[in-house]
């Protein structure tokens, strides 16, 4: 897939971090299966894996939990 952003390159696959963050709270997912542009970094995650890190940050939020950094695993929420 070509970049959205620069359109200068073909995205490749790679395991990037996402931190996702609301208010105080702050949530670093490591490991995440994405699809990276080799020129500008930018980076694409699927859907069932965006799905799988808002469900987890949900997760985390309501346990009270204001900072945490977690290791991605495909099947982390079935």
């Amino acid at each position: 897939m070509k970049c959205l952003i620069c359109l200068q390159a073909e995205t490749v696959d790679r395991s990037i971090s996402v931190i996702l963050t609301r208010g105080e709270f702050r949530l670093t997912v490591s490991g995440v299966p994405a699809r990276v542009c080799p020129h500008c970094g930018d980076g694409y995650v699927e859907e069932v894996v965006a799905r799988k890190l808002l469900s987890l940050a949900e997760r985390e939020s309501a346990l009270g939990v204001l900072e945490s950094a977690l290791e991605y695993e495909g099947d982390m929420l079935g």
